[in-house]
């Protein structure tokens, strides 16, 4: 009997001194007391918290939450294998809520795209663990606080880590974490500034429900924000990432970036820049006649219906206002003309370009005005595919397939902006986009792309193979797809022209990452392009055609004389050049070409560009 008590007893005090010791384990790592210079700095930074928080309850940013849920591959370590797209205006005045923008009917029946709408539609439904994820796009949202009832001395310790420069901004680095226990408290690294001490970066997690049946689920992610105005610093982007996490019996990753715009659309911008116009002392030199032909008028008619849209969707913070000599004017019109000269299109209105804001790949026009979305723009590796997509945009043009003229009458777009994807109607019919591609082929053939076409063929390609599974992403909200209802590219001549797809050939990039050539002013929502060093992918996994890669900023203090927001660029910027040669070096980004010296017929189509178009 005494026997069989001491190995008993032995290996219950073998089992309890584990235990005992584990629950001495400290959650978190020892916290460093604070100098009284870095309690000081600390405390300024709770403090200019709760004023960002009171500065963006007088905002309704636009946000938009593109995701893509990934898998190993041995090859590329990482492949998208599906996405999700969420677009909404956050209205901080009366709480913490947000209004999706809701998708247009897919009119369509059956087709490649048939069930993007419904999946996107679903979306607004809490992150659940049952069956499968679904994803709550107030919680991407959030992650642009740290926590904005409770951030504190009180409830979090600070240890400091060391100084860093991101950008030209001078920051202390902070450990924090919750002192107390609770669901959704920050817990990882900020950085504060020196002079106000704004936190303008954060990096960690929130802590996880205590209870097992919650739904929720917190992601890992990197915050950032930018001084946007004097004494302002807002929240323009969180990049999100889990490597593996498990969904039914798979073990997915996730790549996340949600950017924030629209913070003046409050603002009465429209008046404001109509205040200043003295009509009273103007004067008509006009040179044309008083009267108008029954084809002007119906010219007019449908530029009247243009312009009313092409305000509203601006109003809604949907498209990027016009800069003088920025992007739209230097190298989407410039193409306009390298196509319009050598094939003889003349307009009698100047064609304009303008961009879409979502990242979505689609493109369209309204009237005269080409309009191709920021994610097409970003992920198009040169300029000859540039042109493709212009081409086919241009032929709509000419082919007369522009945009219903019911617009013209203003009240019928007056409605509530989360709305205008239904109101607004702004995409062709299959048999308009088949017409236009036969001509846009005709208009590339007689450019100066001619020999180039085969590169702008890969883009294609790549489009259509990552288009099986990147369906969100191809969905377009406003204008068209580039893909047929079957996956096929409306501009298929181009891609059985091109080479099959070679991940080891470096030098073959047919798409570039999401985020590569332009970036969003937040506050203003002017687009801008990248100033960033460009680099050759050294192997296949730097390529990543179409997909989310991390962000980074390059921070700067605001300053009234350089309104171009901060230098921003992909965290690693794997696409490279697209005009990168084999050898690694580099030419000019996709600058459009302009015509050659003594070409007069180029010059007078230039001269039918609009110089300012406000």
């Amino acid at each position: 009997m005494t026997y069989r008590k001491i190995p008993f007893c032995l290996l219950i005090s073998a089992l309890c001194i584990p235990l005992a010791f584990a629950k001495k384990q400290p959650k978190y790592e020892m916290a460093h007391q604070l100098t009284p210079e870095q309690a000081a700095l600390v405390q300024r930074s709770v403090e200019r918290e709760k004023v960002l928080i009171k500065a963006i309850q007088q905002r309704t940013p636009l946000v938009e939450t593109y995701i893509q849920d990934t898998k190993p591959d041995q090859k590329l370590y990482q492949v998208p294998i599906s996405d999700t797209y969420m677009l909404s205006r956050v209205d901080f005045g009366k709480g913490f809520f947000d209004r999706a923008y809701e998708p247009r009917e897919n009119k369509k029946k059956g087709g490649w795209f048939k069930n993007s709408v419904g999946s996107i539609s679903g979306l607004t439904k809490a992150l659940g663990l049952d069956t499968k994820f679904t994803y709550n796009p107030l919680g991407f949202t959030e992650m642009m606080f740290l926590d904005p009832s409770s951030f504190d001395q009180n409830h979090y310790q600070f240890s400091y880590v060391r100084r860093e420069f991101l950008g030209t901004v001078r920051t202390w680095v902070f450990d924090v974490h919750p002192k107390t226990n609770g669901q959704g408290r920050f817990y990882g690294r900020v950085w504060i500034e020196d002079e106000d001490a704004n936190i303008v970066r954060f990096n960690g997690t929130f802590t996880p429900p205590t209870n097992e049946d919650s739904s929720k689920y917190y992601f890992h992610f990197d915050s950032w924000r930018m001084n946007v105005q004097p004494g302002i610093w807002l929240p323009v982007a969180v990049y999100v990432e889990e490597s593996q996490r498990t969904e039914g019996e798979k073990g997915v990753g996730l790549k996340a970036q949600t950017h924030f715009w629209g913070y003046s659309l409050k603002l009465p911008t429209r008046d404001s820049e109509n205040v200043s116009v003295k009509v009273d002392e103007a004067e008509d030199k006009s040179e044309d006649s008083q009267d108008v032909s029954p084809l002007q008028a119906q010219r007019e008619w449908v530029l009247q219906a243009e312009n009313n849209v092409l305000d509203r969707l601006t109003e809604a913070g949907l498209l990027a206002p016009p800069t003088q000599g920025g992007y739209e004017q230097t190298v989407l019109e410039q193409i306009v003309t390298n196509l319009a000269v050598p094939n003889n299109l003349a307009f009698t209105t100047p064609v304009r370009c303008r961009v879409m804001l979502t990242s979505t790949i689609e493109m369209t026009t309204v009237g005269n005005t080409i309009i191709v979305s920021k994610g097409l723009v970003d992920s198009m590796p040169n300029e000859a595919t540039i042109a493709s997509v212009i081409a086919m945009e241009l032929a709509h043009i000419v082919m007369g397939h522009h945009i219903d003229t019911r617009y013209a009458f203003n009240d019928r777009l007056l409605f509530p902006d989360e709305s205008t994807f239904q109101r607004i109607n702004m995409y062709h019919t299959d048999h308009d986009n088949d017409d236009a591609q036969k001509r846009a082929m005709q208009y590339l053939q007689a450019s100066m792309y001619k020999d180039q076409l085969p590169q702008a063929g890969l883009f294609w390609t790549q489009l259509q193979d990552r288009g099986k599974v990147l369906k969100n992403l191809n969905t377009p909200k406003l204008g068209d797809s580039l893909l047929r209802a079957d996956g096929t590219p409306w501009m298929s001549d181009l891609s059985h022209q091109s080479p099959k797809i070679n991940w080891d050939d470096l030098a073959q990039v047919p798409a570039l990452p999401l985020g590569s050539w332009l970036k969003t002013d937040p506050w203003d929502d002017r687009v801008h392009m990248l100033n960033a060093k460009r680099y050759a992918p050294m192997n296949p996994r730097d390529k990543m055609p179409l997909e989310v890669t991390p962000v980074y900023f390059k921070l700067q203090r605001y300053n009234a004389s350089n309104v171009a927001p901060n230098s921003a660029s992909p965290g690693a910027q794997p696409g490279g050049d697209p005009n990168q040669n084999p050898t690694g070096t580099s030419t000019p980004p996709p600058a459009a070409a302009q015509p050659a010296a003594g070409d007069t017929s180029a010059q007078q189509q230039q001269q039918q560009q609009p110089a300012t178009p406000q």
